[in-house]
């Protein structure tokens, strides 16, 4: 019975990270791709230490295969994060069919800054007084 679950967990982890190849090589753009790398290949590593921590069936993989999801769930998100920012600002090109861009209006190419609010204000007047 084991055995069954062990498998179970293996294959559908092989199978998610296949989902993950298959997207960065389908997918139109950067966000896309990054997208699909991340989630179903994180899902997909995390299913397989599922499995070799049950396998194993001993305290120390269990440690172990825990330290290293948690270090999955930490940094993926971390490193999505700073590919995707990173790809922007150099200018790597969006599909075509993207709808919405909330950074275009922030950024400046020319001077690679980001903006948080470039509404205008008045001059000399930085603030609201209540």
């Amino acid at each position: 019975m084991i055995d069954l679950v062990v498998s179970v967990f293996l294959l559908s982890g092989a199978a998610f990270m296949l989902l993950a190849g298959l997207g960065i090589l389908r997918l139109p753009d950067l966000p896309t791709r990054m997208h699909s790398s991340t989630k179903a290949g994180a899902l997909g590593a995390m299913l397989i230490m599922g499995g070799v921590v049950i396998g194993f069936a001993e305290w120390l993989a269990f440690a172990r295969g825990v330290a290293i999801v948690l270090f999955i769930m930490l940094t993926t998100p971390i490193a999505a994060h700073a590919i995707g920012r990173a790809g922007y600002m150099v200018g790597v090109p969006l599909w075509d069919g993207t709808i919405k861009d909330e950074l275009r209006d922030n950024y400046d190419l020319n001077t690679h800054s980001l903006q948080s609010d470039r509404r205008e204000q008045e001059p000399g007047k930085d603030r609201e007084e209540p």
